[in-house]
């Protein structure tokens, strides 16, 4: 058992072939199912240790940005 470890239950994803379904088709909607599940993302984001105060940094950068586009947004309808 792994102490502190945040787990979000599995992740098994399967895909079933359909009748008269091609590879490229089945291999498409597997595709679909994993990127909608967001594990291609968590992936990417695992790749890295990233250190707790990082994260905080990074999340705080994100939400200046996201704050100033905001604004913009809301300053280009008054126009």
């Amino acid at each position: 058992m792994a102490l502190g470890r945040k787990h979000k239950g599995g992740s098994n994803v399967s895909v079933r072939p359909r009748r008269n379904e091609s590879p490229e088709r089945l291999i498409k909607r597997f595709t679909r199912k994993v990127k909608k599940l967001g594990l291609i993302e968590e992936v990417k984001r695992r790749r890295h240790y990233k250190k707790p105060s990082e994260i905080r940094r990074l999340k705080a950068i994100k939400k200046k940005r996201d704050i100033a586009k905001e604004k913009a947004k809301a300053q280009k309808q008054n126009r």
